[in-house]
């Protein structure tokens, strides 16, 4: 049977102590210099008055242009610029920009969190660049792109629940469509950089591990970011599984599963679900990325020497797991 807890009591067990312990930056990561300026492309493009104002608008951000409005695949520039003067002229859609403005302000909050996010990385990888980052208002069309050297937020798809439009989703991954989790997020798609993987491998332990790290990598740059932002659970769902980690671990190893390489039973996992129906209807999806998370956790718990570039760089996931010596225990 899979419990539930009191959220109230099991927030400030898990996370109030957690950030007083776990928020202060070391100073020779404080000192690291970066350079992030948060570029609002919606001001100037909802402010085009004519055709000609949106080519010039695509022709001045030509990186933006490609890869996020990916220009490329209008059979014309007439025909991207069409497009986007209907978008900038629609009425609707200047109302969401307006909202989504209001929503935001001057994202001092997003900037300080990239700039940790940032130094963290550099510090790791002194050789990383920060990309310049830009935010849009698309209609909803995309929420995030994130490259070597640019990171868009679709800001529209972030302004919460009382937005006139929200994204065309299931509810579930709806809520995580809120402005604390819009970082995160990015820097969680941010990490595929870094995480190197055996392809060839697709057990249900390796996709674990592999998510896991992925998990453990944002977590390390940003280390006052709640769990909840980072892996899109509530934090009654996040206090539960907390507590039930054992049953949960225990189904794994019962069912015999982590070597299963079935897409099928993987994706039961580690996709997209509204909860996991497999251990208990009231449990959140993709519980398999959780685990990988916390034997990700143990393994570094238990191995303090490994860097975290030495983590993102080990792609033998059978060892990670061997060395974490995970196993919880039923409650």
């Amino acid at each position: 049977m899979y419990h539930r807890l009191l959220l109230l009591a099991t927030i400030l067990l898990l996370f109030s102590c957690k950030k007083k312990a776990g928020c202060d930056i070391p100073d020779e990561i404080e000192r690291i210099l970066v350079s992030v300026e948060i570029e609002r492309l919606e001001k100037p493009f909802f402010a085009a008055d004519s055709k000609q104002d949106v080519a010039a608008f695509l022709d001045g951000n030509p990186v933006f242009a490609e890869r996020f409005i990916q220009r490329k695949n209008y059979p014309s520039d007439s025909a991207v610029i069409n497009a986007l003067y209907s978008l900038a002229t629609n009425p609707e859609l200047q109302k969401l920009e307006q909202e989504a403005d209001e929503t935001f302000g001057d994202m001092a909050a997003e900037k300080e969190q990239l700039e940790t996010a940032f130094k963290h990385i550099k510090y790791y990888y002194p050789e990383f660049k920060e990309p310049q980052v830009k935010t849009f208002v698309s209609g909803l069309n995309q929420d995030l792109l994130v490259s070597d050297s640019l990171l868009v937020f679709g800001i529209d798809f972030f302004v919460g629940k009382d937005a006139s439009y929200r994204p065309d989703t299931y509810d579930y991954i709806l809520k995580r469509y809120e402005r604390p989790n819009m970082v995160p997020a990015a820097m969680l798609l941010l990490s595929n950089r870094f995480n190197k993987t055996n392809f060839l491998e697709r057990s249900l332990l390796a996709e674990m591990v592999n998510t896991g790290k992925a998990y453990y990598f944002v977590k390390s740059i940003m280390p006052c970011a709640p769990d909840s932002t980072i892996i899109g659970y509530s934090g009654q769902q996040l206090a539960d599984v907390h507590h039930n980690e054992g049953r949960i671990w225990a189904h794994f190893v019962e069912k015999k599963l982590l070597y299963e390489k079935s897409p099928f039973v993987v994706n039961k996992y580690i996709g997209e679900r509204p909860n996991t129906p497999e251990i208990d209807p009231t449990s959140p999806g993709r519980l398999g990325t959780w685990v990988g998370w916390q034997i990700v956790r143990r393994y570094m718990e238990r191995n303090p020497k490994v860097t975290l570039q030495e983590l993102m760089a080990e792609d033998d996931h059978q060892k990670i797991f061997n060395e974490s010596k995970y196993k919880p225990e039923k409650r």
